[in-house]
């Protein structure tokens, strides 16, 4: 049986035996190849090094019973060689993972009784991952479903084969057929870059991916919460914005197939739930930031850390002076999850109440990151909202709900996140690529 003594020796062998062969791979690579290599070979080597001195080593390999290549290297004399060698022991390190029993975050244990069937839309997204990890650790069965337009696999794989999760690979705009006691519906693209990227397919997966929704809720007798935006208020001209509020929205501008979309997808709802008597609960989240955002991901929070870490000029399109209210993911997550077990089946706005001005979060930032960066202003956008802030005594009063994590602790943990992010993707430009040139948007 292998002790985590065994494991612990293992991973400190791999470590030095790791670098030496990257080391002998590279200089092999440097006196026997006619060309120099590319600093895209380089990479490849280094990040291939570094995989492995974070693995195993060759004891837990013969413990359990799986053949490890030779060590080797006096008969590598070109990086093609070089690069089949490390292929051979990526396989066989993948086959030592696949033998190591996985540890899973601890979850509670609920009785078949209290024990839900959850389905959660867009769960492997920024905000489903973290409702997973929540619902999960709770003890109940979680679906996933996920086309992975944004949500990403390595959201949710620390889950993947527990007993009580399941994750599918399916686009909500057909039809899905599957037992539930709870949906939330969470799919959508939801920052500018992603939602206008595709406007056609934004409204679709609002509109008749609700409608898949709200029928599997109506044949299987589940409730849904939707999960909807500030953006169905537009620009708003009241201040703050209650739920009674019908909003400001340009149904032909760029945002408008985000904004009229959740409109038509909380239409959809209530009128499932007066015609075929759904139970529905509708979210209108307000901005929402921390760990698992994308750094693409085109929004204030995102934007402004990504060009503090990487030295760039923090922009801001506009005078600054518009305002914005953010939110931690985690104290969203709570909201949800209340809103979902409470009896109250209005819309319920879940956002932070304090109010900055894009300056003044751009100054917060520049001041936690430090750097060389300059806070510069460009030229403002279409339909930019210039007031944004949620009344939110209906969620305090009904939920008994409220923010608590302050917007510093907050700050500093995405901007962790960010730093290891950028360590990454160091040797790749995958992560910060913006599909669309719409980036210029204070959300």
């Amino acid at each position: 049986m292998v002790t985590v003594k065994t494991m612990k020796r293992w991973f400190t062998s791999l470590t030095v035996v790791a670098f030496i062969l990257a080391a002998a791979i590279f200089n092999w690579s440097l006196l026997v190849s006619s060309k120099k290599p590319s600093d895209m070979e380089i990479a490849f080597v280094s990040d291939k090094a570094q995989h492995y001195s974070e693995t195993g080593d060759e004891k837990l390999a013969s413990t359990a019973q799986v053949p490890f290549p030779s060590m080797d290297v006096t008969n590598i004399n070109t990086l093609d060689e070089a690069l089949i060698k490390i292929q051979e022991l990526e396989k066989r390190l993948k086959d030592i993972e696949y033998r190591i029993p996985k540890k899973y975050p601890e979850v509670k244990f609920l009785t078949f009784k209290d024990r839900k069937r959850i389905l959660i839309t867009g769960g492997a997204g920024f905000v489903g991952s973290h409702l997973v990890d929540r619902l999960m650790m709770e003890g109940h069965e979680v679906i996933v479903v996920d086309n992975f337009f944004t949500g990403r696999k390595r959201n949710v794989e620390h889950w993947i084969g527990h007993e009580n999760f399941e994750l599918i690979h399916h686009d909500i705009v057909n039809p899905l057929y599957i037992e539930a006691d709870q949906v939330y519906h969470l799919a959508s693209p939801a920052s500018p870059p992603h939602y206008m990227y595709n406007p056609v397919k934004t409204i679709k997966t609002n509109t008749v991916g609700t409608i898949n929704v709200l029928g599997l809720a109506k044949r299987v007798g589940a409730r849904v919460l939707i999960a909807s935006t500030s953006e169905v208020y537009g620009d708003p001209e009241v201040h703050p914005q209650t739920e009674s509020y019908w909003g400001h929205v340009n149904p032909i501008g760029p945002r408008a197939c985000y904004d009229e979309a959740k409109r038509v997808s909380e239409t959809l709802a209530y009128s499932y739930h007066r015609q075929e008597n759904v139970e529905v609960r509708v979210a209108r989240i307000f901005n929402t930031y921390g760990p698992r955002m994308h750094m693409n991901d085109g929004r204030v929070v995102s934007n402004f850390i990504l060009q503090a870490l990487t030295g760039q000029d923090i922009t801001i399109y506009g005078s600054g002076k518009q305002t914005r209210s953010f939110q931690y993911v985690s104290d969203l997550v709570d909201g949800l999850i209340k809103l979902q077990n409470s009896n109250y089946s209005l819309p319920v706005n879940l956002g932070n109440p304090e109010e900055h001005t894009i300056t003044e979060f751009a100054m917060i930032i520049h001041k936690m990151v430090g750097g060389k960066s300059h806070i510069v202003n460009k030229d403002a956008v279409e339909d930019d909202p210039q007031r944004r802030k949620p009344d939110i005594t209906r969620a305090k009063h009904v939920l008994g709900w409220e923010p608590s994590v302050s917007l510093q602790t907050g700050i500093e943990k995405t901007v962790r996140y960010f730093r290891k992010e950028l360590m990454r993707s160091k040797h790749s430009e995958r992560n910060l690529h913006i599909p669309v040139d719409v980036s210029n948007i204070n959300v």
